[in-house]
């Protein structure tokens, strides 16, 4: 995971990532969408296959670049437990809301309990 998680830190190398996202693209193709050196490229692509992030599939002279999302998956799993809620803050949540509930009914007051005609009849 420390691997990927240094990987996505370059901007470059997310931009590859959302590239692939989908698709199948060569080292060429990447590195035509951005201003930078193929070298440069080829690089960042180098980081990414090591981080296990994309793989890389040669087909006769050309060599095609896929997504891979387990490693992001292991990284959005982990920053998913900052984000969980602990269990009694639900319960919390439930008693502010029958709080407020009861409050409202409270202030509307008690309901009508005349009969009328239309409720006899």
């Amino acid at each position: 995971m420390d691997e990927a998680a240094a990987a996505i830190a370059d901007p470059v190398r997310r931009e590859i990532l959302t590239m692939l996202h989908g698709a199948r693209l060569t080292a060429g193709e990447i590195a035509d969408r951005f201003d930078i050196s193929r070298p440069a490229i080829s690089r960042h692509l180098r980081v990414l296959r090591e981080s296990g992030l994309v793989h890389d599939e040669s087909a006769g002279r050309q060599r095609f670049y896929t997504l891979d999302v387990e490693p992001l998956r292991e990284i959005s799993a982990w920053i998913a437990e900052f984000d969980r809620r602990a269990p009694w803050e639900q319960h919390l949540d439930a008693l502010e809301t029958e709080v407020y509930r009861t409050r409202r009914e409270r202030r509307a007051g008690p309901p009508d309990t005349r009969t009328t005609k239309e409720n006899t009849a």
